[in-house]
């Protein structure tokens, strides 16, 4: 559960969902964009963090009744309290938009203990509350029915699937106003370093375009485009 370094983290933050998104594939991983879920409260700045994940199984009735959230052996409450800080809290919801997964006051708990986002395959309750928070919030939509009407927490920090992606304890969870992306731990330094200098240069490629410049040549970038590009980023440290 250990964070990550604040120079991965750093250069994470330069990069994009698309370009993390043809990193992977460019190294066999073609299902790692979370499906259907959008943040709460787009425009704010790259979501970054090891995953800390929570798993729902369908609620029983016997079990799961009004008033279940206080009792101790509830692992949602546990999970709130133990997950590391600089982590994204990631909730497996089994795609159930219809229920809750969260509300506001937990979020504002996850807050308050420095994690950096939350991402659910499911519905938010409170969303308008959890919108003005200064936390990352990736969900399906707004859901009232409270938690334990369709959801009992079942594993804490385990392997689980969120919007149809296999999410571990401890890969990086990427999120920006177009996308969240899982990078498997291992790559996390590798794909950050290049991600952000492949940002950079297609900074340089969209000067190329404005210039009037042909795509042919320029994207995917030639010899002749390289070198320029080499020069421009020599000339713009």
């Amino acid at each position: 559960m250990t964070d990550i370094s604040s120079t991965i983290r750093t250069a994470f933050s330069e990069c994009s969902s698309a370009t993390l998104s043809t990193l992977l594939v460019k190294r066999g991983l073609r299902n790692t964009a979370v499906r259907g879920v959008r943040p709460l409260r787009p425009g704010m700045p790259p979501m970054v963090g090891p995953a800390f994940t929570l798993r729902y199984i369908p609620a029983r009735e016997d079990i799961d009744a009004y008033g279940s959230g206080g009792d101790p052996a509830n692992l949602q409450r546990q999970a709130i309290e133990i997950a590391p800080d600089g982590h994204v809290f990631v909730i497996d919801c089994r795609g159930d938009a219809d229920i809750a997964g969260i509300g506001s006051i937990l979020v504002r708990r996850l807050q308050g203990r420095g994690l950096c986002g939350v991402v659910l395959d499911g519905g938010v309750r409170d969303t308008t509350a959890i919108a003005g928070f200064d936390i990352a919030v990736y969900c399906v939509g707004a859901a009232v029915p409270p938690n334990y009407a369709g959801h009992h927490a079942a594993e804490i920090n385990g392997a689980i699937s969120c919007g149809g992606v296999a999410v571990y304890p401890g890969d990086i969870v990427f999120g920006d106003s177009e996308a969240v992306i899982i990078v498997p731990r291992q790559l996390a330094e590798e794909v950050a370093t290049e991600g952000a200098a492949m940002e950079r240069r297609e900074r340089f490629l969209v000067t190329e375009i404005e210039a009037g410049r042909s795509i042919v040549g320029v994207y995917p970038p030639d010899a002749a485009t390289i070198a320029r590009y080499e020069a421009w980023s020599a000339a713009n440290p």
